[in-house]
């Protein structure tokens, strides 16, 4: 399958080392503790976005491209895809890179979908970003 070969623009909204305990007994990193940290990722930007709490209600398309293992960086990007009134649409690519080298492949892509919550977790509209000028 192919897939892009640099990770998108911009820094990552996470940086994690791929640890033993993440792993399984052949030594890849499982799926679930990658989709941990791609969530994270996306709620970051989500609550960055929405300047308030958010909740994950859905993940659509995750596809696993190639395998993480124990010791690998994985650099997490986020990209706001859309705003409803109370929801946000957020890409999500995980990248990995052996420790001893710079090249950095593709291994996971999926789009989350958040709502924004008040403190009772009830859906609340996403307040916008402040204009900067």
């Amino acid at each position: 399958m192919a897939h892009a070969t640099r990770p998108p623009e911009g820094e990552p909204q996470i940086r994690a080392i791929a640890m033993t305990a993440d792993a399984n007994p052949s030594g890849d990193i499982f799926g679930g503790w990658l989709m941990a940290q791609m969530d994270l990722a996306a709620s970051n930007a989500a609550v960055r976005s929405s300047r308030g709490r958010c909740a994950t209600v859905a993940v659509d398309g995750i596809v696993f491209h190639e395998p993480v293992f124990v010791g690998d960086e994985v650099s997490l990007y986020a990209r706001l895809l859309g705003v409803g009134r109370t929801s946000m649409t957020i890409r999500v690519e995980a990248w990995r890179r052996r420790l001893t080298e710079e090249t950095q492949h593709k291994v996971t892509e999926a789009t989350f979908t958040f709502v924004a919550i008040d403190e009772n977790r009830k859906p609340r509209l996403v307040s916008p970003k402040p204009d900067p000028g």
